[in-house]
């Protein structure tokens, strides 16, 4: 069964949020993060900002895969963690 906007808009932000709490993460969540994130980008429902804001998530969970410092990764991106959280709501 397909996963509603709504769904997929809570995945990622139960991802990002528990990143942003624990400060630490997996490689398997940042693939989640990047497959989510570009299947919201494809979504005509989603507006220019919200897209920006995927494309961010994006770079960050590609970057966070790859690294060999995940949870320094996720540590230096506080800040943007927390804004995405917050702007979560607003792409629904």
């Amino acid at each position: 069964m397909p996963l509603t906007l709504k769904d997929q808009v809570q995945l990622l932000k139960d991802i990002l949020s528990s990143q942003q709490l624990e400060c630490c993460g997996t490689v398997a969540e940042c693939e989640q993060l990047e497959r989510l994130a570009k299947s919201l980008m494809a979504n005509a429902n989603i507006d220019q900002n919200g897209k920006s804001t995927l494309q961010e998530i994006y770079r960050y969970s590609q970057n966070g895969k790859y690294t060999q410092h995940l949870n320094e990764h996720i540590q230096s991106h506080q800040n943007s963690l927390s804004q995405w959280v917050s702007e979560m709501d607003r792409l629904f």
